[in-house]
């Protein structure tokens, strides 16, 4: 795993670097007078800047990472004609231990059939009015005691739209010191002294996804307020402690090879990709103080973000969500599965995407909210995983039908109008024994 990273990350250096050479643009620069007041001036309208990109091109984008995943293999493995340990017949081909139904049931036992949820119009126990005026209730003596622990149980049912915010806050250990605010104006400082490469990459990134995003348009200003301060960010280094992946260096010229003239490039170590923007996108509806929308953008990168886009045996890793996905496919829907293996429509070439972006851009905001509030309350990414199963579950009927792989995409392409809870406790608790 740990040598499969390393290579992909070579890989992403090499297209930077040749973007420099092709471009004659250095990685980093310091910015000029005039330049720094422009910047400044324009700090809360940077949407309506329109430098010339065409040239910049996203360092890699979800389907390219998706062919490094499908060529993982386990080089203790004998790789005969016999099928070995598995029968899998997805494309992931990494023996890794993921859970089945009855462990997810276990897991997610909060999402059943019996608990009251938010998220959902006609639960048969309670009528949902009351449910929701009682779950208010408790939210509020929650966030009353200031009990993180207490408020990643209550939002295993789902968070009121009203409390939201504060709850997430509280689960991530986010507060409003005078030295937090100080600490993102740093941020912004240095963003207004050097100009850096990857600023073009984030502009880039920004304009083809949130930018053309109904829901998202409207928050282009803050995206590049909170991207551009994250990419300066040193203090994001310290989760390469827990992760796979390597920060990348860069060295002072001429001085190539040398440690002590290395520095990490960008800063936090981190280079974005295409969609990157849309892990922050969903935020600006809770948070609009950019210090706060920050802090939790930058914690929830760390916590979660980060392991969708590096390859790690970690149970939330994006390979374990893979193999989830696949497997609960396989197993609980095989004659689904083998259709559209065998018209060439592997179902993780469809679902891949999704689960990269965490199904930011894909489902309704209200929708995509709901879900991240059982991310943190089970503080894992499983959920991802067992929600492409259920939209592949829920569109089964039609994709029996498809002859091709676009075919495929296209009755999927469109997820806008789901409900999320009632696909997974259908899936998970209703229709799989």
């Amino acid at each position: 795993m740990r040598k499969a990273q390393g290579s992909w990350e070579k890989r992403i250096l090499k297209s930077l670097n040749s973007m420099c050479t092709e471009l004659s643009i250095p990685l980093a620069r310091k910015r000029p007078v005039g330049e720094q007041k422009e910047l400044l001036n324009k700090w809360n309208e940077m949407g309506t800047d329109e430098p010339d990109l065409s040239l910049f091109r996203p360092v890699y984008a979800p389907k390219d990472f998706l062919e490094v995943l499908i060529n993982l293999r386990n080089p203790n493995y004998e790789s005969g004609d016999s099928l070995s340990f598995r029968t899998h017949l997805g494309l992931i081909q990494v023996p890794l231990k993921v859970k089945d139904i009855p462990e997810l049931k276990e897991f997610f036992v909060e999402l059943g059939l019996t608990t009251g949820q938010l998220g959902i119009d006609d639960s048969t126990q309670v009528p949902p009015e009351l449910f929701e005026n009682e779950h208010v209730r408790i939210g509020q003596k929650v966030l009353t005691e200031q009990d993180s622990a207490a408020a990643q149980q209550y939002i295993r049912q789902g968070s009121p739209t009203a409390l939201r915010a504060e709850l997430w806050a509280l689960i991530l250990n986010i507060s409003s010191h005078p030295e937090d605010i100080l600490y993102y104006e740093q941020l912004k400082t240095n963003v207004i002294q050097h100009d850096l490469l990857v600023d073009s990459l984030i502009y880039k990134d920004v304009k083809l996804t949130a930018s053309n995003d109904d829901y998202y348009f409207v928050f282009e200003d803050y995206l590049y307020q909170v991207l551009l301060c994250f990419s300066r960010d040193t203090s994001v280094l310290s989760h390469f402690a827990y992760n796979s992946a390597s920060p990348p260096k860069s060295y002072i010229r001429g001085k190539l090879g040398l440690e002590e003239y290395a520095v990490f490039y960008p800063p936090n170590g981190v280079i974005p990709f295409h969609g990157f923007s849309m892990y922050v996108a969903p935020l600006c509806f809770l948070y609009h103080e950019p210090s706060k929308l920050y802090q939790i953008f930058r914690e929830m990168y760390v916590r979660f973000f980060f392991r969708l886009h590096s390859i790690s045996s970690h149970p939330s890793g994006i390979v374990s969500l893979c193999l989830l996905f696949e497997t609960l496919l396989q197993t609980y829907l095989p004659q689904l599965f083998y259709h559209l293996r065998e018209i060439g429509a592997q179902p993780l070439r469809i679902s891949f995407k999704w689960m990269v972006r965490a199904f930011s851009g894909y489902l309704a905001t209200d929708q995509l909210l709901l879900l991240w509030d059982r991310i943190l309350g089970y503080n894992s990414l499983e959920i991802l995983a067992v929600l492409a199963a259920a939209v592949f579950a829920f569109r089964a009927v039609n994709l029996m039908e498809v002859t091709s792989l676009a075919a495929a995409e296209a009755v999927l392409a469109d997820l806008s109008t789901l409900k999320v809870m009632p696909l997974l406790q259908i899936f998970l608790f209703a229709t799989v024994t």
